[in-house]
């Protein structure tokens, strides 16, 4: 049963995974922040390409 246990507590105290999943939030983070860039820079292109368009007319 003392082995069982301290195959638990091994398990327990392990950390290896837990820097995996900090990886995962913080690349889900950066790509959240280059959408959200990504998409501002656009709508500023469209406008700009549109009051082009509209004074070449």
């Amino acid at each position: 049963m003392s082995g069982l246990i301290k195959l638990a507590m091994r398990f327990l105290n392990n950390e290896d995974g837990a820097t995996a999943i900090e990886y995962a939030i913080i690349a889900g983070m950066l790509s959240i922040v280059i959408v959200a860039a990504v998409t501002g820079v656009g709508s500023s292109v469209n406008t700009t390409f549109t009051s082009v368009q509209s004074a070449v007319k």
